[in-house]
């Protein structure tokens, strides 16, 4: 293991095992985020991770287990991949959890460059010893996607296409219901209940007349619901089931990927879901403005029929969108009955590909 100057071997293989947790919660409109617990003598007491909007954070969570095991910690140390948030959502502040736990140290791999920006600060000014920059390169590799849909002020976008092994999502005479299993489609519903938004463009609405509603196994609507929407300049019929009989439906008619972002973004929308059509899920790739995407590949081969992408002005090779095996929530490869999910992040042009590389190699122990 290679140690990074000022920080021990136990720091080091610390911020290491809050990397490989971090990797167990979900891609959304939360960060990544792991952190341990160690005591005086370098050993990890804890590991805690953040699993998703309205769950505890990475720190709330190996608070909570320490207490629980009735661990001393007025001299101990938490480790944590993201600077600890100071601001109140659904949670409170984690700086100030960690303060009034009494930790007298914490390091951090990188700054929060979002909302929660603010933490270190807190910390030091209460007289807590803070150190940053521990594994920072992994730290920042895991997520940069969220970093970046902050960055450009618009909802991390997920792309979800369920399609047969030659890549299509309708046979040549139209039908596509259903490409993939059941599994798949309970998958498919759970995400649906964890976003904030779910989108369809015009065509897949008046085609396939869906109702985007989030449902449990048992068939009953889930408890959290995303707001329907619909992007392109279409009438949608008053009768459509995707308009409901609720306010939880909205039509964006433009055809502008990052004009219906930013729309979204103004009307507090952290989390997009891409369901289809194809129209619309290739504009978004090819404005580079997807965030995650998950294939669900059916073993069938159609032969003809609509295929999942189509994107004429990428001709070459060398113009091709590039994607990388994601680990996080439960691997990049899994089996949901007899179909296969895909998970992937994009490569980008300024050196993300490393950057995935890198936290690709945690789940390994890399790094």
């Amino acid at each position: 293991m290679t140690v990074e100057p000022s920080f021990t071997e136990a720091e080091t293989a610390a911020m290491q095992r809050a990397l490989e947790a971090a990797l167990e919660g979900p891609r959304g409109a939360n960060p990544l985020v792991g952190a341990a617990l160690l005591d005086a003598q370098g050993r990890i007491l804890h590991v805690g991770r953040h699993l998703g909007a309205g769950t505890p954070h990475a720190e709330a969570d190996v608070l909570t287990q320490a207490r629980a095991a009735g661990t001393d910690l007025l001299d101990t140390t938490i480790v944590v991949t993201l600077e600890p948030c100071d601001h109140t959502g659904r949670t409170g502040p984690c700086s100030q959890a960690i303060l009034e736990a009494g930790i007298p140290r914490a390091i951090f791999a990188v700054e929060d460059t979002q909302a929660g920006a603010g933490g270190a600060m807190r910390l030091r000014a209460a007289g807590v010893q803070v150190r940053s920059g521990l594994l920072a390169e992994q730290s920042r590799a895991l997520n940069c996607r969220w970093d970046r849909a902050g960055r450009e002020n618009r909802p991390f976008v997920t792309a979800k296409i369920a399609q047969s092994l030659d890549g299509r999502i309708a046979a040549a005479d139209g039908t596509s219901q259903w490409i993939t299993g059941e599994r798949a489609r309970r998958h498919g519903h759970a995400l649906r209940a964890r976003v904030d938004a779910i989108a369809v463009g015009t065509g897949t609405a008046l085609a396939d007349d869906p109702r985007l509603s989030a449902r449990r196994d048992d068939g009953t609507p889930a408890a959290s619901q995303p707001l329907r929407v619909v992007i392109g300049h279409r009438d949608v019929p008053a009768q459509a089931a995707v308009r409901g009989h609720d306010d939880r439906f909205l039509q964006l008619r433009t055809h502008d990927p990052r004009e219906a972002l930013r729309q979204l973004r103004a009307r507090g929308i952290e989390h997009l879901l891409l369901e289809g059509g194809a129209e619309l899920i290739s504009a978004f790739l090819d404005a580079e403005a997807v965030d995650q995407l998950l294939v669900y590949q059916a073993p069938l081969v159609l032969g003809g029929g609509r295929p999942s992408v189509e994107l004429p002005g990428r001709t070459s090779l060398s113009q091709a969108l590039g994607f990388a095996p994601d680990p996080a929530d439960g691997g990049p490869l899994r089996m949901l009955g007899e179909d296969v999910l895909w998970q992937l992040q994009p490569l980008e042009p300024s050196g993300a590909a490393a950057a995935s590389t890198e936290a690709a190699a945690l789940e390994d122990g890399g790094g």
